[in-house]
This record gives structure tokens, sequence and C-alpha cells, in this order.
């Protein structure tokens, strides 16, 4: 019913900036929160950051200042611009979505395939 797809990752030197877009496809009425979270082999899944309908953003501690997370709401689109990258910030970066088809009363949250961000020292 709903589909996020991920681009924009890649292999970039660590100092390098990348920005990552995510466009939600489908059966869409309305988009809640919309969000950012990464993973790397081995650990959980962890919040990178999230933006809200009304453009509220929230940043987990390492995100602050180097990364910024925007949204076109008329393209049901959203970027996470990341610059000063590290090789801690190496990891799969997934997209996810809280949506509300039509005909339906409830917002249910959707994952996208992963993006791979490498960066080298």
């Amino acid at each position: 019913q709903v589909q996020l797809v991920e681009s924009g990752g890649g292999l970039v030197q660590a100092g390098g900036s990348l920005r990552l877009s995510c466009a939600a496809s489908g059966s869409i009425a309305s988009i809640n929160v919309m969000g950012w979270y990464r993973q790397c082999p081995g650990k959980q899944r962890e919040l990178v950051a999230t933006i809200t309908l009304g453009n509220s953003t929230n940043y987990a501690d390492s995100a602050k200042g180097r990364f910024t997370i925007s949204r076109d709401n008329a393209k049901n689109t959203v970027f996470l611009q990341m610059n000063s990258l590290k090789p801690e910030d190496t990891a799969v970066y997934y997209c996810n979505a809280n949506c509300r088809t039509h005909g339906s009363t409830w917002y249910l949250w959707y994952w996208g395939q992963g993006t791979q961000v490498t960066v080298s020292s």
C-alpha cells in the first residue's frame, strides 16, 4: 500500500557530505512523522532524526549540528543532509514514515529498504 524508496547513499571521505532522499508512494492520504534511522552491523537500529507534518524536528545527539532533516509535503519526500561526516556515521540508513492510506482512519509505520552510507577515514 505504501512504499518508501531511499536514494543518495554512497561512499564519501571523512569531512564530506551526502544528501539522502526518501520518496513515499502509494495510496497515501496523509503522512504525519517522517524520519531517518541507521543501523551498523551487529548493532540495533537507532534514531537519527525525525520531522513532523508541521516541520518540528528532533535529532540524535550524534546528528545535532551536522545533519539537517527536511521534507517536501507536496512530494511526500523526506531528506537528510549530512555534513562533516565521520567514519562512525557508516551504516545502513533507513527511511521511516507514519502514513494514513485512503479509506483508513489509522496511521501505520512504514520502512524503506535502506541505503548504505560508508565514510572512509
